[in-house]
């Protein structure tokens, strides 16, 4: 199958919205949201109604496949597979590891099987990409069998991201992939670092959730587990409570009451101190995992920012670095302030400082394409798991 010959229909499907984007070869020619499902006020009923709403707007000719996201695979998948039952099964049994994800993407596959039933399906797992990182990097030093019975591990997000970006990154420089160490640093709301060596996430920010590493638009990010603790015990918070405090109400929202970068950087403009401050917080906290992850990978290549945050503010990107010119790091003033793929160091620092525009949509074509022809996947990924075992931690 000639991957300029295909036409891939990538869907993202959130609790209550369908992102969806048409893709003939390597172009996108078609795409759009359906916004406010369930909701009152006009939006569709279900999953289903957004989905035939959009299918019914499409040119489907020839449709090759469809793609779909899913947050989360757990221990089970390492790379995108072609769905059946078993999968959806599998899919199904972890929820509970991501319960506000897993069960929109699954109700997106559903529909689409029941829609398209004559067209292959196959899921893109965020979490596969980090399935490569060490078992020393993936377990927190809690007890074992705890933590096996419920399934608490790092799994890492972004994975499609990374994957894209750090493959990008290599032809960028003109460098094989299997031979460059890569950081990548996606700040967008969400936001996360990944170090990749040779094509294979080894750490990664996120953890068991996303709410885990850099300071983000709404979480938190890392932070000392007793202080859910002393809210539960002095503050009176329920679980919920926190939960929606750390993962809603933290963050840049938390420090400035706004999570939009653009306007904490305004504010910073304008001499105001909680903006000074959150600018200085999010900033300091990247620039401790590139110098963690510098250690970990122990040769870097290219450090490179990605996402809404990361391709769009020189200002993130020249503080996240500052003061690692003795590690071989450092921004060109100049570069830094232009637009589009490029490397914003200067031509004689060690390691390339870069800015790349993330396309997870293709990166999910791409892989959907891999699956079909039964051929190894890019670097970084594994070939696709036909009949998955259920996971351990969640039988």
């Amino acid at each position: 199958m000639s991957g300029d010959a295909t036409r891939i229909l990538v869907l993202n499907c959130g609790s209550s919205s369908v992102k969806y984007r048409l893709y003939a070869g390597r172009d996108a020619v078609a795409g759009g949201t359906v916004e406010r499902i369930g909701e009152s006020g006009g939006g569709p009923a279900n999953h289903e109604m957004a989905l035939r709403e959009v299918l019914a707007g499409l040119d489907l000719t020839g449709l090759t496949a469809v793609g779909h996201r899913v947050v989360h695979g757990g221990t089970l998948f390492a790379a995108p597979v072609l769905v059946d039952d078993a999968v959806v099964a599998a899919i199904q049994d972890l929820i509970p590891l991501a319960p506000l994800h897993n069960p929109a993407n699954l109700a997106g596959i559903e529909v689409a099987r029941q829609l398209l039933p004559d067209v292959p399906q196959v899921a893109v797992f965020d979490t596969a990409f980090h399935r490569t990182i060490p078992e020393a990097g993936a377990t927190y030093a809690i007890d074992l069998a705890v933590a096996e019975r419920f399934g608490i591990r790092r799994y890492g997000f972004h994975g499609t991201s990374h994957a894209y970006v750090s493959r990008r990154t290599a032809a960028l420089l003109d460098r094989p992939y299997e031979e460059i160490n890569t950081i990548s640093l996606h700040l967008g709301n969400g936001a996360s670092a990944c170090a990749v060596a040779g094509g294979r996430s080894v750490a990664t920010s996120m953890g068991m959730s996303p709410l885990e590493g850099l300071v983000m638009g709404t979480r938190s990010g890392d932070l000392d587990p007793t202080i859910i603790f002393h809210l539960r015990r002095e503050g009176g918070f329920a679980v919920d409570d926190i939960d929606d405090l750390l993962n809603y109400r933290s963050g840049l929202v938390g420090m400035t009451g706004d999570n939009d970068m653009r306007a904490v950087l305004r504010r910073r403009a304008e001499g105001e101190a909680a903006a000074s401050l959150a600018f200085d917080v999010y900033s300091r906290r990247i620039k401790g995992y590139v110098g963690a992850y510098y250690a970990l990978l122990g040769r870097v290549d290219a450090i490179t920012f990605t996402a809404g945050i990361g391709e769009k503010s020189p200002e993130i990107r020249a503080a996240s670095l500052a003061g690692l010119e003795r590690l071989g790091i450092a921004v060109d003033p100049q570069r830094n302030a232009g637009s589009g793929d490029r490397v914003i160091s200067p031509p004689e620092a060690e390691i390339a400082v870069c800015v790349v525009a993330t396309d997870e949509e293709l990166e999910i074509v791409e892989e959907t394409v891999a699956v079909l022809e039964h051929r190894q996947l890019p670097a970084g990924t594994t070939q696709p798991v036909p009949e998955p075992e259920r996971p351990k931690a969640l039988s």
